[in-house]
């Protein structure tokens, strides 16, 4: 199978195309499951880019994104495959006068009767697929055994049809906000990859490239604003799109430099809770 990079800083320059920073550890790990054809387990803080990196990665290489969102009482049915079992009794009611009910069976248990889910259209795929499974720890132990499966051979064993195997390998991001520990066997399975809060030269460079029209000076101010708050006891910490919706909106509320005045009437669209909102403005106002 032809590899998607040629080398980590090709990784690093294809996302930078698509606006996604990634530093050396984040392309080395993507280009490193591209070679040995391994899913990356991504884990860290709600907000940090896990999602996008998956979502850059397709655009970069021109690849299909299919994406499966987990979320609690996720089963095989919405996750796999099913039957479209109204079109099987329809065909059913058709064929009431067949004389052989093997022919019938035969019939109705074949493609055209098979509705599938993203993990069955990703390994089913003749394109090229980036698979995104997205907020993993939500989905229930049981779950997790059948991704384990598919993963594990890339390949389906469907009863009715006999094993279907993967027309090319589907580069796969997990992604996890850590609200349940996974289990050992997936662990194994996949690369890891921890994606935390970027440095501040980072998010400044961040906000720079996602932002229009923000000045140097206000993306460093936000920047710094934004670590020291990360740095208090918080009910949920600023994420990196939540530092981005901050300076989209001093942006169009024309600030060029940001006072505690300013800070604090903004603060709604940084933190999340009250609670949150009140510890940041006062840590501003000791600042200010």
């Amino acid at each position: 199978m032809a590899h998607r990079f040629e080398s980590v800083q090709q990784v690093r320059d294809g996302l930078k195309s698509v606006n996604y920073l990634a530093d050396e550890g984040i392309a080395g790990v993507v280009f490193i499951a591209d070679r040995l054809g391994k899913p990356v387990l991504i884990e860290g803080p709600a907000g940090t880019g896990k999602t996008q990196l998956a979502k850059s990665i397709a655009e970069t290489t021109g690849a299909r994104l299919i994406r499966l969102q987990c979320y609690e009482g996720l089963d095989e049915s919405k996750a796999l495959y099913e039957w479209n079992y109204k079109k099987q009794l329809l065909r059913i009611q058709a064929d009431k006068n067949s004389d052989s009910w093997s022919d019938v069976h035969d019939d109705i248990f074949s493609d055209e009767f098979l509705l599938t889910r993203p993990l069955l259209e990703a390994i089913t795929a003749d394109d090229p697929v980036v698979l995104l499974i997205d907020e993993v720890d939500r989905v229930e132990v049981e779950t997790e055994a059948l991704l384990l499966e598919i993963l594990s051979e890339y390949q389906v064993s469907i009863p009715e049809l006999g094993t279907i195997t993967a027309k090319q390998i589907p580069l796969v991001f997990l992604t996890s906000n850590n609200t349940r520990e996974l289990s050992e066997a997936l662990k194994r399975r996949c690369l890891y990859l921890h994606v935390d809060y970027p440095d501040m030269d980072r998010e400044k460079e961040i906000v720079l490239t996602k932002v229009p029209g923000v000045s140097e000076n206000l993306a460093d101010q936000i920047a710094r604003i934004v670590r020291s708050i990360r740095q208090l006891d918080l009910k949920k910490a600023p994420s990196v799109s939540e530092t981005i919706d901050w300076a989209r909106t001093l942006v169009l509320l024309g600030i060029e430099s940001i006072d505690a005045q300013q800070a604090k009437e903004t603060l709604h669209i940084l933190l999340k809770y009250q609670t949150d909102i009140a510890k940041a403005a006062k840590e501003l106002s000791v600042d200010k």
